[in-house]
């Protein structure tokens, strides 16, 4: 998936380069990002402008994205661009879409967990999805606002409570747990990162971040305590930009392109590419909790089916008891949100 992405990013005038579809035959779909004058958004936008599978781009916010919209609609490539702000243009941002990203929200800070940022950005996924839908109930949405484990179930009770819910349509984005895994994995072991895949399981924070460096491929024969170190590092990756940031910002760059592979997948997907399978947090039966993430197939209705987990190690397995009641506490903790508030 990465080396597809940036092989489209290579060819932004050729859309031939696509998966073998034809400038012609390359079905219009339509993006819409919320939160695009963002720390993430920003990045995402230019990103999903430089995707040729996109026809149309709108870019959401509160303040501040005319410019930005126009700043990357001068990219020459084949996506038209609008911008839209403030709540009475939301609609018009939405109507249409087949994807819906949201990074909306504000970013973590030193010291927050992403726990810190749950009253804040649970409401503002709310009221984006309440928004949803009405405007664009059928689209895709890949949810990238923290907290993942807490905003998914919000997102899901909206759409409920709206009569709209489908539960092939609703992805929380862990797209960033596996290119850090994949990173970090590479680098330890010394093989190509290009060629390395590694399954991530769970959540999207802290411990409830499971790789499952045991199905890693190319295999590595890595001791006991580096599995451990890479899994520590995968599980707190988020912290370590924050500190390097020095209060400054959080994941922005490299959590844009995750979203930009995941939005790419989600797409190639709907247009009937064959075997697109990416890790995702949806709801599922893998285990006992409502959702989880593992690895899902992608189609033309969005989830076509959730894979289980594959044979784990004694460490993955304990790793797999401790995270449950975390994610568990999570999950509850937005649907209780959604319901109350």
């Amino acid at each position: 998936m990465r080396s597809s992405l940036l092989r489209s990013v290579k060819t932004l005038a050729k859309p031939t380069a696509a998966r073998g579809f034809s400038s012609e035959s390359v079905p219009d779909r339509k993006v819409a990002v919320l939160g695009a004058a963002g720390g993430i958004g920003q990045p995402l936008a230019l990103l999903m402008k430089l995707n040729p599978l996109v026809s149309r781009l709108t870019l959401y916010d509160i303040a501040n994205t005319p410019g930005v919209a126009a700043d990357v609609s001068h990219i020459n490539t084949r996506s038209e661009v609008a911008g839209f702000v403030g709540d009475d243009q939301l609609g018009q941002a939405l109507e249409g879409s087949d994807v819906v990203i949201i990074p909306a929200g504000v970013p973590r800070k030193p010291g927050m967990t992403r726990d810190d940022l749950f009253n804040i950005n649970a409401g503002i996924v709310k009221s984006l999805c309440t928004a949803i839908a009405k405007y664009c109930p059928n689209a895709i949405v890949n949810m990238i606002s923290n907290p993942v484990n807490s905003t998914v179930p919000i997102a899901a009770e909206v759409f409920k409570k709206a009569g709209t819910y489908n539960e092939k349509k609703l992805f929380g984005v862990t797209t960033l747990d596996v290119v850090r895994a994949k990173t970090f994995y590479a680098g330890k072991a010394n093989v190509n990162v290009a060629e390395v895949n590694v399954p991530v399981v769970g959540g999207h924070a802290g411990i409830t971040i499971l790789p499952l460096f045991s199905q890693a491929t190319p295999k590595a024969n890595l001791g006991d305590e580096d599995i451990k170190a890479l899994t520590k590092r995968t599980q707190d990756g988020g912290t370590e930009v924050v500190e390097a940031k020095a209060g400054k910002g959080s994941a922005t760059l490299s959590m844009a392109y995750a979203g930009a592979l995941f939005a790419d997948a989600c797409l190639k997907g709907l247009n009937g590419v064959p075997d697109v399978v990416e890790c995702s947090f949806v709801q599922s039966t893998v285990t006992e909790l409502p959702f989880f993430a593992s690895k899902v197939r992608l189609g033309q209705n969005g989830v076509e089916e959730v894979l289980g987990l594959g044979p784990l190690s004694d460490f993955e397995q304990e790793g797999l008891e401790k995270l449950k009641p975390e994610l568990k506490a999570s999950i509850e903790k937005g649907i209780k949100f959604a319901n109350e508030n």
